[in-house]
């Protein structure tokens, strides 16, 4: 009866309702006395914050992940990043296809809502993609940064290390073990160095471009002009903000504290960095609070605006910024449609679009409002840490740790929201199903600007 029950829900609530359960069984889990170093046992509150930071792929963390967490605590976190990384309904749909059960419509149509696909044909065929694309991708990843870590730590913890960064780092997770030099540094220890640096841009912006957009570009032979139109606004949009965010944060920060005593070269590498992680890795290899206001700023555009649609990363999404100027654009050439690469974008796509835009800003300046308000904060600290958690980035000012109960709920709300709500309920007030009226009310102009 239960089961017959969650049938009939729609595929949002079943989404929610299964990310909400992965939550609450990690947060339990983390609650134990043995997923501590010391034994004892992890606030309820802070333990769900930790696993819906984790399974939200966002990395905001109230303790060190190396020194607080044991290696049980560290593997259940690693665990919640991976399901919540590739989706808990690719997880879900993979089981059953491996026990050779018959996948049925409404078990398709669920993951093809968790995944965003435009389509529900196929959906099977692209959860195999997505499960050995994220393994092989990931393992590649390991054994990269093995070639760093083992000598620097040793076989057996380098190897773990190896794992554990390339999975959060594929799932932008932002997750790091880095506090075994120094806790909440992230990678600042490893600021100088470009390997490493570049092997966690690449998967980040791997991880963060989408699923979709990989079937496409093996499917048309890495040719642009064969790619479909959604793949060729991500990849032109993700170039243009990882190339025009690198120069901005460049120029911002000359004559700044971070680039004092630094060679032109380091100074590229750091902005480089900083510019590919708030979309939507949460790593950072730079003291943030040391930046200036106006590179806070910028980064927090950065966060709203994340990865691209299907993808592990979180945020408004390329396409929904690459839409929204698009519309400015073809308003001042006093064009009625939208068109890009020789295509036309059609006008729920827009609204969409607006609608998301609305709803992140909004959420982001009225939650940052309040624990503002309540944390007697100033009030870019705390927009940067909604836009991080609403964005699920996991990038920090370093107050997290400090904040009241009231203030951890906030942005334990907004990650969830960033994680399920950007591809749920959002994607629920685009596709309205209901048959549409049979007459439509009179029309009057309203003036604009």
């Amino acid at each position: 009866m239960r089961l017959l029950k969650l049938e009939k829900q729609s595929p949002m609530k079943i989404i929610l309702t299964g990310f909400c359960c992965i939550i609450l069984l990690g947060g339990l889990l983390l609650s134990l006395p043995a997923a501590t170093r010391s034994g004892v046992s992890t606030n309820f509150l802070d333990a769900v914050f930790t696993a819906t930071s984790a399974t939200c792929v966002t990395g905001l963390i109230r303790f060190d992940t190396y020194t607080y967490w044991s290696l049980f605590g560290q593997i259940i976190i690693l665990i919640l990043i991976q399901i919540g990384g590739i989706g808990f309904m690719t997880v879900a749909i993979s089981f059953v296809a491996i026990t050779k059960r018959k996948i049925g419509l409404s078990q398709r149509f669920v993951m093809q809502e968790s995944v965003s696909s435009p389509q529900i044909g196929g959906i099977v065929r692209m959860t195999r993609l997505i499960l050995l694309g994220t393994l092989l991708i990931e393992s590649i990843g390991a054994i990269l940064l093995c070639l760093r870590f083992c000598p620097m730590f040793g076989l057996w913890k380098g190897i773990y290390f190896s794992v554990f960064h390339s999975v959060s780092a594929f799932c932008n997770a932002g997750f790091d073990l880095m506090g075994i030099w120094e806790p909440y540094s992230s990678l600042t220890s490893m600021q100088n160095d470009p390997y490493i640096n570049c092997i966690i841009m690449a998967l980040i912006v791997i991880g963060g471009i989408g699923f979709f957009v990989w079937s496409d570009l093996l499917h048309s032979k890495f040719r642009f002009r064969h790619l479909r139109l959604h793949t060729k606004i991500v990849i032109s949009s993700t170039l243009a903000l990882i190339i025009g965010g690198t120069l901005a944060l460049f120029l911002l920060e000359q004559g700044g504290e971070i680039f004092q005593g630094k060679t032109t070269g380091e100074q590229l590498l750091y902005s480089a960095f900083q510019s590919v992680s708030p979309r939507t890795a949460g790593f950072n290899t730079v003291d943030l609070p040391s930046l200036r206001e106006t590179s806070l700023l910028f980064i927090i555009c950065l966060m709203l605006v994340g990865g691209s649609t299907g993808s592990t990363a979180g945020g408004m999404k390329t396409t929904t910024l690459a839409v929204l100027l698009l519309s400015i654009g073809a308003t001042f050439r006093r064009k009625k449609s939208i068109e890009c690469f020789g295509r036309r974008v059609d006008d729920d796509t827009l609204r969409t679009a607006s609608c998301v835009l609305m709803l992140y800003l909004g959420l982001t300046i009225f939650s940052a409002l309040l624990i503002s308000s309540v944390e007697s904060l100033p009030i870019l600290t705390t927009l940067f840490e909604t836009a991080s958690a609403i964005a699920t980035v996991g990038l920090s000012l370093g107050i997290t740790p400090e904040l009241s109960s009231l203030s951890e709920i906030v942005l334990t709300l907004l990650m969830i929201f960033g994680r399920v709500g950007s591809i749920t309920i959002l994607l629920a007030f685009a596709s309205n199903r209901m048959a549409p009226p049979p007459s439509k009310l009179p029309l009057e102009k309203v003036q604009i600007g």
